[in-house]
């Protein structure tokens, strides 16, 4: 096994860049020597509370090391302090190099003239493999004769794309297979191995996209109220926001890069604009691949980093989106409005029929697993164009309020007491935040009657929605679901009525519940 060194310190601008975050820096860097089957062998790295562009001697750092093959903090006191106590480090991990136990050197914004001297000197005279960021300290360092076989600035780089650079640069020298580690938690590099495609997951897009959405929802209930009628353009403003949100996610799941990755969904995201909610994930997807493929390729290629990041990020998300924007974004658009089409066909179709079979499905859906795949979509999509929905009012009534009834009966009227503990955090939850539908499940699991009347009053619930056409959002406090829907009346009726007639029913199965179970 190959071992390195890590030396620096948090520096000027790499402090801006993850240098303030020294054990997340040192983290990634041990996250791909693990993906590398690389070993570190020494780390002296000097963290300051201030970029060293405008430090003082007197200005608190901390000094990070390896003991027992764990990076943590030994020291922590001034500056002029930590320079004192680095004095004896430099010597041993230089006497380390002459020894032959180091391999090559990992540098950021070092001082190879005092703290690093007898290191970057030791590396020099066993010619090992240097690479590393921090223009001033990287000059000096290859005016010392060292081999520097990677070196770039800091600007427009990242803790990771650091890290990959790294150890990258040093794979390729030595020989040893090596694929980045992007997603993984250290020693693992599982998240690694797995394609683009299989990274693409529709539920990790649209979960995160939520508050986006509620957002938009929020502005168009606000901008109805006499007096706010001129919030209708920030609700247009932000209705073209969404397919950037859904891109920038998209682009940083697939190509998991983090900033640069984002930047290319935003550059992608705002050229998709006009593909809808479905062109925004479109672009993002195309923009995370991209993203990373340029970015191997420019690490393979030797670009410096500041450049890697710049092709990777500027042009993976540029030519993701005039794609889009030129030949993808009719199509997206097209396909978004097919769907929305259908919904709309079917509730004209028959809107007490449609509604009864949404509130009778979505339990199983839900329990199934597919809620968040397939129904949570489909309110994003209908919430895209008009800021609510008629499957997110039907979440709201035959979810929410069914579970809160159900908790409402077992704080009331639990068959022990025990379980009144468990239900009211629960109802709490679903009346004040209109979420943690999961707080019912042990009641409904342990009662077929309460389980099959939570399905039965969901799909009442949904019938009733369908016949007065009320539409709404979810996740939302239920006391203000109803001013955010489209018929404030009939949402509030209905949302009490199905939580009213589901928190009877459990009270009554609890109470037979009970009686079963006392002895003759």
């Amino acid at each position: 096994m190959k071992k390195i060194a890590i030396i620096g310190s948090s520096g000027g601008n790499l402090f801006n860049l993850g240098g303030a975050d020294p054990e997340k820096l040192l983290a990634e860097i041990g996250l791909q020597c693990d993906a590398a089957n690389i070993g570190i062998a020494a780390v002296q790295f000097i963290a300051a509370e201030a970029s060293m562009d405008a430090i003082k001697l007197s200005t608190p750092a901390t000094l990070y090391t390896l003991n027992a093959e764990v990076i943590t903090r030994t020291f922590t006191g001034t500056l002029a302090e930590v320079n004192s106590e680095v004095a004896a480090l430099d010597k041993a991990i230089a006497d380390q190099i002459r020894a032959g136990e180091i391999d090559g050197l990992v540098v950021m914004s070092a001082d190879p003239v005092n703290a690093n001297q007898q290191v970057v000197a030791a590396a020099a005279e066993m010619h090992i493999p240097v690479v590393g960021t921090g223009g001033t300290s990287m000059a000096l360092i290859s005016a010392r004769l060292a081999n520097v076989i990677a070196t770039s600035g800091t600007t427009g780089t990242t803790s990771r794309t650091r890290a990959v650079s790294f150890i990258a640069s040093l794979a390729k020298f030595w020989g040893i297979k090596y694929r980045p580690n992007l997603g993984g938690a250290p020693g693992s590099t599982q998240a690694s191995g797995r394609s683009l495609l299989k990274r693409f997951n529709i539920r990790g897009i649209m979960i995160p996209a939520l508050p986006g959405f509620i957002a938009m929802a929020l502005v168009l209930a606000a901008s109805h109220i006499p007096g706010l009628e001129k919030l209708n353009d920030v609700f247009e403003i932000l209705l073209k926001g969404l397919p950037v949100l859904v891109a920038v996610l998209a682009a940083k799941q697939i190509s998991e890069l983090d900033e640069v990755s984002i930047v290319a969904g935003i550059i992608a995201g705002v050229l998709s604009v006009e593909g809808g909610l479905i062109g925004g994930i479109v672009g993002g997807v195309m923009a995370g691949v991209l993203v990373r493929y340029l970015f191997e390729l420019c690490l393979n290629w030797r670009f410096p980093m500041t450049t890697v990041n710049i092709v990777a990020g500027g042009i993976a998300g540029l030519a993701a989106g005039l794609v889009m924007h030129y030949l993808l974004s009719p199509l997206a658009l097209m396909a978004g409005d097919s769907i929305k089409l259908a919904l709309s066909s079917v509730l004209e179709f028959s809107p007490a029929l449609a509604g009864l079979l949404a509130g009778l499905v979505i339990w199983p859906a839900i329990l199934g697993g597919v809620y968040h795949a397939v129904i949570l979509p489909l309110v994003l999509l209908e919430m895209e164009k008009s800021g609510v929905s008629f499957l997110g009012a039907v979440d709201m009534v035959g979810l929410v309020m069914v579970a809160a009834g159900i908790n409402l009966a077992n704080v009331i009227a639990p068959r022990e007491r025990s379980e009144a503990a468990v239900a009211t955090p629960g109802l709490m939850i679903n009346l004040g935040f209109g979420t943690f539908v999961e707080s019912a499940y042990p009641f409904m699991f342990a009662n077929k009657i309460v389980f099959f009347s939570a399905v039965l009053y969901s799909g009442l619930g949904g019938m009733l929605l369908g016949y007065f056409n009320v539409k709404g959002i979810a996740y939302v406090p239920a006391f203000v679901s109803p001013f955010m829907s489209n018929s404030a009346i009939y949402m509030a009726a209905v949302m009490f009525g199905v939580m009213i007639l589901t928190c009877i029913t459990t009270v009554i199965a609890n109470r037979f519940k009970a009686v079963a179970r006392q002895p003759a």
